[in-house]
């Protein structure tokens, strides 16, 4: 088969689209025909290597993808051959003390496809069946590949735990990403008052189409500033941030007393100084949050599939233009997702 791959860490022009040993499945396991996949930030940390993470190489990145299934080894009956999935990239032991309590996503032992293992970006891929979700007929390849990772990972910040009320206020930084503009939709549907931030006016009005009410250009004013005259000095109730060190004493000053700011990411940075004195003074809390749990995944993308969420692509590109789909991120161009085909799918 044709698969997207790394021999070694770097920047984009280490990844080659070329031939990889045919993958077959083992106990647990189904074969999925890739039709599409889709990037994420964390491709781009991957591939440039992360703290702790051994890969064995060459490496397959990838934790976004959507097929058919083509077959199964033992111990399957959730899907046969000719059945459309997605794929969920949050790999978990099933048998933990967290895992036992539906916390998957802080199991023991859990890892990501395309991140820890080798990932989904290939002609055919083989994961876990506990990883699958059925696609409906009617919802098209690209939107099933695109929707996984960034619509869980924002569903089970702001609604499990975040706590999301109706009426509250929320600011969703960076809405122009992937998690991002989810982030904003869900906030939208759960009768939040959104602010968003972006930087460039032609992402802050996709934002807008995305249900944000407010919104602000970070690259010509301070969003903290701006959301301090916008509500009058009180602030908001949760401030969404995966950007990290850049943004997070601006996070923390936006947030009005007892608000909470909810984290799953530092694409900008992991390491951030935080005034305690603030934290404790104004009472707020701090919240990680990674993935999500098989539940919120199947929550969530059934309001994917039935159009009240709607992931946005900016480029649809093949994948033997794997290192552009890669430079599009690191460069923040354009709003949404970035999705590839396999080239004999094209």
């Amino acid at each position: 088969m044709q698969a997207v791959q790394f021999s070694e860490h770097g920047d984009a022009d280490v990844l080659e689209y070329g031939d990889f040993s045919d993958p077959e499945p083992d106990r647990g396991e189904v074969l999925v025909d890739v039709k599409a996949g889709a990037l994420n930030h964390l491709d781009v940390h991957t591939r440039r290597g992360l703290p702790g993470v051994d890969l064995e190489m060459p490496h397959i990145p990838g934790s976004d993808a959507a097929g058919v299934v083509e077959g199964a080894g033992g111990d399957v009956s959730r899907f046969e051959p000719g059945d459309r999935v997605a794929v969920t990239a949050g790999i978990s032991c099933g048998e933990c003390e967290f895992c036992r309590h539906g916390e998957h996503s802080l199991c023991e032992r859990y890892h990501l496809l395309g991140e820890h293992v080798r990932g989904v970006h290939a002609e055919r891929a083989v994961v876990p069946a506990a990883n699958l979700v059925p696609v409906p007929e009617g919802v098209d390849w690209v939107t099933a590949a695109a929707s996984p990772l960034v619509f869980q990972t924002a569903w089970r910040m702001l609604m499990s735990k975040g706590r999301l009320t109706a009426g509250e206020k929320v600011l969703v930084l960076g809405a122009s990403g992937g998690v991002g503009h989810a982030a904003v939709q869900i906030a939208d549907y759960a009768g939040a008052e959104v602010y968003a931030t972006a930087s460039t006016d032609e992402k802050l009005e996709h934002a807008r189409e995305c249900g944000a009410d407010h919104v602000i250009n970070y690259a010509e004013e301070d969003f903290g500033g701006a959301i301090y005259e916008g509500t009058d000095g009180r602030g908001v109730d949760m401030v969404v941030d995966h950007v990290g060190a850049p943004t997070w004493d601006d996070s923390l000053k936006s947030l009005a007393k007892g608000g909470r700011v909810v984290t799953c990411g530092a694409t900008g940075g992991p390491t951030a100084e935080t005034n305690i004195n603030r934290v404790f003074w104004n009472q707020l809390e701090i919240i990680g949050s990674t993935m999500a749990s098989l539940g919120e995944v199947d929550d969530v993308l059934s309001k994917v599939w039935d159009g009240t969420f709607d992931p946005r692509v900016r480029e649809t590109l093949p994948m033997s233009e794997a290192a552009r789909a890669h430079e599009m991120l690191e460069e923040r161009e354009g709003f949404g997702k970035v999705v590839v085909i396999p080239d004999s799918e094209r």
